[in-house]
């Protein structure tokens, strides 16, 4: 098993490993709370490769190589996003009198935001 201490050479070497062995490659993720310690370890039974980190910085790139390793196992290409919308008016004239579809909103439910019910206080002894 061998430790990799950079956290790119160990992104690129997992890839890679799950690029070449697909079907017999594992990926174990172990966090120790008591020691702020998180172990990373990609394995295809003749390579084990290792990451260890105690530092709180590696969480962004750690969820980005669990979402690149999660759409590798999954075959799937990440969804490209939408264009952000732009407040125009319709350039065609013939669809103005006509209404919009609107996506429907559900209704707003009635009752306390905590979604509790009121414990009734105990009277106070004299």
């Amino acid at each position: 098993m061998v430790y990799i201490a950079s956290w790119q050479e160990y992104q690129e070497a997992a890839e890679n490993l799950y690029a070449k062995s697909p079907n017999k490659t594992r990926y174990c993720v172990k966090w120790r709370s008591s020691e702020g310690k998180l172990v990373l370890k990609i394995t295809d039974d003749t390579t084990c490769i290792k990451f260890k980190t105690y530092s709180s910085i590696f969480l962004n790139r750690f969820e980005t190589l669990n979402l690149s390793l999660m759409q590798k196992m999954q075959n799937r290409r990440p969804e490209p996003t939408p264009p952000p919308a732009t407040s125009k008016a319709p350039q065609n004239d013939g669809d103005a009198g006509k209404p919009r579809a609107t996506s429907p909103v559900p209704p707003q439910q009635a009752g306390p935001a905590s979604g509790g019910i009121k414990k009734k206080k105990p009277k106070k002894k004299k």
